[in-house]
């Protein structure tokens, strides 16, 4: 099978065996056949034939041999990249062991750039050429950005460096102010020099950075939880660890939660070390995708800023990884292979030898109890960075003075914004749903609309004149009329979302700068909004949980959280951890620079646990408290769950196979395990295809994966079913 990790001393001559791992769903590597003139190490990135198709492969060891030898292929051809580390391979091998993925799956996680089989295209790039005989600002940009990055571009690179058109680079080109070169190869990356704008840095600050340094420099693996309160300065502190990291001639990576944080924070790191980091998330085109990959894989890109699929990149010499917000959902992927970037960060750090800062305000309850046993050390910034003071957190009871029906903003917090805005000050509403209401209903009929492929309702986002389903993304125009009964004039949107909470506050505001902020808005715009509501361009802001990451906006001085009990809802495991983080990030917007700042957090649970660690702001008694409760569930971080997911089109095959996993739990009760359900998912249907749920509970220590491989051989699953199983779920939808 020779999936082990083979050490990359070892050769192997032509004719001999390797195993070659394909980026294809197969639990192993296969054997092949070196070509005669052909010599092999692991690592090594090679074509090879799987049927029909000839794909891109990695040479994973020495063959195992029990294939018939009449029938083996041959390899193709080694590719001229660089090999695959020997970590790289034993992480994708724990990796695919420990969430239960088949590993030639996790290969390809490691492999998501296009064209890594074919030599890079040539491309065309512009160096000055004989002084123009007139000089305009446009032009002198063009000769100003050229100087500056001391290289030549291409004229998208000019274009977009210098901010001019791609007609000022062709018009200087025509008129020979610039001459075009053909080369081979990817643009370069710019150097990063730890010298250009250090940060001073408190002496708060300067002692949390000179322990990440320390760790940096150790050169072996360490993990640290950087706690600090929000506006406390951990970025500045964790890049005085990347300083480190580069001075070494390491390799270093940023996990960022949010695609819509990337290019702000970009901007921050050129500022720090006076070039640009490579970026890698979705938004990146494919040639920018197979420049990156092939930068980390040689060490030319030194700096990576990225979203959690940045995580399997083929770093050549990574001594740094820093996972920011790291108690942030959006690190845990929820389709396809279901990994938590934040734990698998952690394990790659250990297999690199590498540092790991794991940053937060609000640390997950599973990285603050590895820190409470010792196992990560902790870092503490326990004060706001200048004179900056926290905001203080009020309760505003809405059975008392609630908002009028139909309304959602309380008096209260009304008269209080109205004081802020009179005073030249910003405020932020902020509710955790986007568009305008998550249900619009018939009047006459009770008719509500829900996704025909799915268990949901449809979300009206009244700006896009589109009712929207958030589960599979189907759209269709608002109607005028009722689909059930005809009648027209009586479709009524039922609950907030921010759309309808920015026309609530344009009647109660009227003269006001009104600004929403929501996921619905495509990342460059983000950039370009936050940037103008940041220099004063907006009076009140209303918003989603995007708000509540990374923004710095200086005139911000109350915030007001308009549903706070809307996380607490559902009966999730995580749900009191989830709105206590959310509310107190989003609350920790107000109140930078001079200004002190006031959150105020509309509830009808005002003696829920949450809300009083909220206004006390002792989260380490919150922690606690979640910690005790957990302990006494076996629940985690204390026990382990596995959630597995059925799926297919034939509800009655899946529920099928689901009872009949139920019945086959021998190898679970074995291990200690208890298995609850069958159920059906609490959104039983997406995309047209049942779901329904199982969950597997164990103690901490139990051999959880082992019992689960058992548990699922035992039962033969129908092609149209999918079993999908989930090792640390965080969702349980």
């Amino acid at each position: 099978m020779g999936n082990g990790v083979t050490d990359v001393a070892e050769r192997f001559a032509p004719g001999a065996l390797v195993a070659v791992l394909t980026p294809l769903p197969v639990e192993r590597a296969y054997d092949y056949r070196t070509g005669p003139d052909m010599a092999l190490a692991p690592g090594d990135f090679v074509e090879v034939e799987v049927g029909p198709n000839v794909v891109i492969g990695v040479v994973w060891g020495k063959g195992a041999g029990d294939a018939d030898a009449a029938k083996l292929k041959t390899v193709l051809r080694r590719l001229d990249l660089p090999p695959a580390t020997a970590a790289l391979r034993a992480f994708l091998s724990r990796a695919a062991d420990y969430t239960l993925t088949p590993l030639g799956g996790m290969l390809r996680l490691a492999t998501r750039a296009p064209d890594l089989g074919r030599p890079p295209r040539p491309r065309v790039v512009y160096r000055p050429g004989a002084p123009a005989a007139r000089e305009t600002s446009a032009r002198k940009r063009v000769l100003a950005a050229l100087a500056e990055t001391g290289g030549a571009m291409s004229a998208a690179e000019l274009s977009a460096f210098a901010g001019v058109s791609a007609g000022v680079v062709k018009g200087m080109a025509a008129l020979g102010a610039l001459v075009a070169e053909e080369r081979s190869g990817g643009r370069p990356f710019a150097p990063l020099d730890p010298a250009v704008a250090p940060a001073a840095l408190s002496e708060d600050q300067e002692a949390a950075a000179a322990r990440l340094r320390a760790a940096v420099a150790a050169r072996t693996f360490s993990a640290i939880l950087l706690r600090g309160v929000t506006g406390s300065g951990k970025t500045e502190v964790y890049l005085e660890a990347i300083s480190e990291c580069l001075k070494q001639g390491r390799q270093a990576l940023i996990l960022l939660p949010e695609i819509a944080l990337t290019a702000a924070f970009i901007d921050r790191v050129e500022r720090r070390f006076g070039a640009r980091p490579a970026e890698w998330h979705s938004g990146i085109a494919g040639a920018e995708r197979r420049r990156v990959w092939v930068g980390v894989a040689t060490g030319a890109a030194r700096l990576v800023v990225g979203a959690r699929s940045a995580l399997f990149l083929p770093f050549a010499d990574p001594g740094l990884i820093v996972v920011d917000e790291e108690h942030d959902g959006s690190y845990k992927q929820e389709d396809g292979a279901l990994y938590n970037a934040r734990d698998m960060a952690v394990l790659r750090a250990s297999l690199e030898g590498a540092a790991i800062v794991l940053a937060s305000a609000t640390p997950s309850l599973e990285t603050w109890a590895n820190a409470e046993a010792g196992k990560y050390a902790r870092v503490e910034l326990s004060e706001r960075f200048g004179v900056a003071e926290l905001p203080e957190v009020r309760l505003l009871d809405i059975r008392e003075e609630g908002p009028p029906a139909g309304r959602w903003i309380a008096p209260a917090l009304a008269r209080a914004a109205k004081a802020r805005i009179d005073a030249g000050e910003q405020v932020l509403f902020f509710l955790n749903r986007r568009g305008y209401a998550p249900l619009t209903v018939c009047r006459a009929c009770g008719h509500f609309f829900e996704c025909r492929d799915c268990d949901a309702r449809m979300v009206e986002h009244r700006f896009r004149k589109r009712l929207v389903c958030h589960q599979c993304g189907r759209t269709e125009p608002i109607p005028t009329a009722c689909p059930a009964c005809g009648r027209e004039d009586r479709l009524a949107a039922t609950g907030p979302g921010v759309e309808r909470l920015a026309e609530e506050a344009e009647q109660i505001f009227p003269d006001s700068r009104i600004a929403i902020l929501s996921s619905d808005i495509a990342a460059g715009a983000i950039k370009e909004e936050i940037a103008r509501i940041a220099a004063g361009g907006a009076d009140l802001i209303i918003g989603t949980q995007i708000v509540a990451k990374g923004h710095n906006f200086p005139l911000l001085t109350l915030v007001g959280v308009i549903d706070a009990d809307l996380g607490l809802q559902g009966g999730d495991l995580r749900a009191a951890e989830r709105t206590f983080q959310l509310v107190r990030q989003v609350a920790g917007r107000a109140g930078r620079a001079e200004r002190p700042g006031v959150a105020l957090v509309q509830t009808a649970a005002p003696d829920h646990a949450v809300m009083r660690a909220l206004v006390s702001g002792d989260a380490e008694a919150f922690l606690n408290e979640l910690a005790a409760e957990r302990r006494r569930a076996g629940a985690p971080p204390y026990g382990r769950m596995a959630g597995v997911i059925l799926s297919g089109r034939n509800e009655a095959q899946v529920w099928a196979t689901a009872e009949a996993l139920a019945r086959a739990d021998e190898p679970l009760r074995a291990a200690g395990a208890e298995l609850f359900g069958p159920a059906p998912a609490p959104i039983a249907r997406i995309r047209g295809k049942a779901r329904v749920r199982l969950l597997v509970k164990v103690a901490k220590g139990a051999p959880l994966q082992a019992a689960l491989r058992r548990w699922r051989a035992a039962v033969k699953t129908p092609s149209a079913v999918r079993v999908a199983i989930d090792i640390d779920p965080q969702s349980f939808l």
